[in-house]
């Protein structure tokens, strides 16, 4: 018997043509279509500018570093989400810490965010869990009076949107309530690119840094040359000047060679190819139908297992329109549900174990058991049933056949 997934991508023959189009033609890589799938996520989400790199964590990593921020310094995160959520902060010299979650939502608490911001907080990163938009609005206003620095990540929540106290709706990604958003590609997210990942945001400073850093910190601006060394008077020729005048490379007084570039900061290789984002864009055009197959994926299963006193179903947050990438229960023996689902092909899953109970963060921070009562009873009972668009009605027929015979209900 196939194992059914508790996720998996949806490809077609678009994607395959669109990516053998771009292998036949003149880039792999820093080509066109990168800046064409940052344009398109961008005006999708509504913000101003668009990062894409090379995986979630690399957005994540890049997006701690264009905070600002330094050893010393100190970030609050979830504690129930993937580790690069908090292992970013670790990346750039902070350390991290956590706030617990909300029972109903499995999102950061506002309050309970608020009794852990101390003099050494610097940045708030919620977590979109299982595409569950966090209470933006009110971790903004906590960041303002604090003077904190945000980034979301939206790892699993590409196509959610959310409705403010006015009543406006507000697409994750849009950097409303936010200096950055970050995306993963991973093939289980919304749509994929079979990894990649994306910074957006509304600052142009961040921008330019996060470009900068995506590429070895190297600017190829020559309003941003810094070294003359190389230069040439602005109104040389190539008939006088030994080599080229790179008269397209103006910077009064003075013109670059065109193969002329300067390393601004200490950055990195995480450029995503081509290839990804010929793949990306031909995704996006299947964004609404991937989101309004989840949320009718998601609607199913709660009309049809809410029945069940034995399992606690999730509830979307009141403002909120998920895009539903996971299809999360509290279930009583849950371990024991798991196991009757995998022994008859479903793939049912349980995640994450939360960050202060892994052993790396228990050793270094002195995290314990108890620290995060919420997280821990959330991950004591939860259990992820399969929720993708290629899910057929037979197989999600067969998965709720299955969890009310565990409960011995007809």
């Amino acid at each position: 018997m196939n194992m059914i997934p508790y996720s998996r991508q949806w490809l077609d023959e678009e994607e395959i043509a669109s990516v053998v189009e771009t292998l036949k033609g003149n880039y792999l890589t820093q080509g066109p279509k990168v800046e064409e799938f940052e344009e398109a996520v961008a005006e999708i989400c509504g913000a101003k500018y668009a990062v894409a790199v090379t995986n979630g964590t690399a957005a994540l990593h890049l997006a701690a570093l264009a905070s600002g921020l330094k050893p010393g310094d100190e970030g609050i995160t979830s504690p129930n989400t993937f580790l690069a959520s908090a292992n970013c902060l670790l990346y750039v010299g902070a350390r991290a810490e956590f706030a617990d979650i909300q029972p109903e939502t499995y999102c950061l608490d506002p309050e309970a965010l608020k009794k852990k911001i101390n003099s050494r907080t610097r940045l708030i990163i919620p977590v979109h869990f299982a595409g569950q938009p966090c209470d933006m609005e009110r971790i903004w206003e906590v960041a303002k009076e604090k003077n904190l620095m945000v980034i979301e990540d939206a790892s699993h929540a590409l196509g959610s949107k959310w409705r403010d106290k006015k009543g406006e709706w507000h697409m994750v990604g849009s950097c409303s309530h936010s200096h950055m958003t970050t995306f993963s590609f991973h093939p289980v997210k919304t749509i994929t690119t079979g990894e990649g990942g994306m910074i957006l945001t509304n600052d142009p400073n961040i921008a330019r840094k996060l470009r900068l850093l995506r590429n070895h910190g190297i600017s190829k601006d020559p309003s941003e040359f810094m070294n003359l060394e190389f230069a040439y008077p602005a109104d040389c020729s190539p008939l006088t000047a030994q080599g080229s005048c790179g008269t397209n490379f103006a910077h009064a007084p003075y013109s670059f060679p065109p193969w002329y570039y300067e390393m601004h900061e200490l950055g990195f290789n995480y450029r995503i190819t081509e290839l990804q984002c010929a793949l990306g864009l031909v995704q996006l055009k299947r964004l609404s139908f991937f989101v309004a197959r989840r949320r009718q994926i998601w609607a199913n299963y709660q009309e049809r297992l809410c029945g069940l006193k034995e399992l606690t179903l999730p509830r979307e947050r009141d403002g909120a329109q998920s895009c539903w990438h996971l299809y999360v229960v509290q279930a009583q023996e849950r371990d024991r549900l798991l196991s009757h689902l995998r022994l008859r092909g479903i793939g049912a899953h349980a995640m994450y174990i939360p960050i202060h109970l892994q052993p790396y963060y228990q050793r270094r921070f002195g995290y314990k058991r108890g620290d995060f009562p919420q997280a821990e009873r959330y991950f004591a009972r939860c259990l992820i049933l399969p929720l993708y668009p290629g899910l057929s009605d037979e197989m999600l027929d067969f998965i709720v056949k299955t969890i009310k015979e565990f409960y011995g209900v007809a």
